[in-house]
């Protein structure tokens, strides 16, 4: 890959955990991602944490010179230790506040390994998502196998009809965190305004 700027992704939004998890690999992969983005011109924007791979990509984006925007809660600036060198951090009430901020800053959106919250957050885009509400592509790092029962879930909801065919154009899963970029780049899109309210 090279270092040029990909075309209409400025800013893209990483949902993961707060938690480092079992496995190294994990917050490598995280940092390593963060780099990746720094190195290609394209912007952060997570839940603004210090902690966990929260704290790992948006590290690496940072120590590559890349611009890091952090979104979070007052009441989690402890908890999840507040991350104090961001290029930019915006402090909300609540956490419906800091996905709408998170959705609204992002060309699109990239799920690395996480718990309750990641998927929280993943489901509730990719409901935005079927719902016509937006146009945002979303790409879940499969990360040696740590998404397969989500995979499978989604294949199954298809297969069962409570869902569309047309969901595999919303979401995309891919191996490592290097076809992440390429694979956005290539999903269809829109620029069109989002029809999602603020509440």
């Amino acid at each position: 890959m090279t270092n040029a700027a990909l075309p209409a992704l400025h800013a893209v939004c990483v949902f993961c955990g707060s938690s480092p998890g079992s496995d190294p690999r994990y917050a490598r992969e995280a940092r390593r991602f963060g780099r990746l983005l720094a190195e290609h011109k394209v912007g952060l924007v997570y839940g603004g944490g210090a902690v966990g791979l929260m704290g790992a990509v948006a590290d690496g984006t940072l120590s590559t010179g890349g611009r890091v925007v952090g979104i979070i809660p007052r009441f989690l600036l402890r908890a999840e230790v507040g991350h104090e060198h961001l290029s930019e951090r915006i402090v909300v009430e609540t956490m419906h506040e800091r996905k709408m901020a998170m959705f609204e800053r992002a060309d699109a959106f990239v799920v690395l390994p996480g718990g309750i919250g990641t998927l929280e957050e993943l489901f509730e885009i990719l409901s935005w998502r079927t719902l016509s509400l937006h146009a945002k592509p979303m790409v879940v790092v499969e990360a040696d196998g740590y998404w397969d029962p989500l995979k499978a879930l989604i294949e199954r909801c298809v297969a069962t009809r409570f869902a569309r065919p047309e969901l595999h154009d919303h979401i995309r899963f891919v191996p490592t965190v290097d076809a992440v970029l390429p694979t956005l780049t290539a999903m269809p899109t829109d620029r069109t305004p989002s029809k999602i309210e603020k509440t």
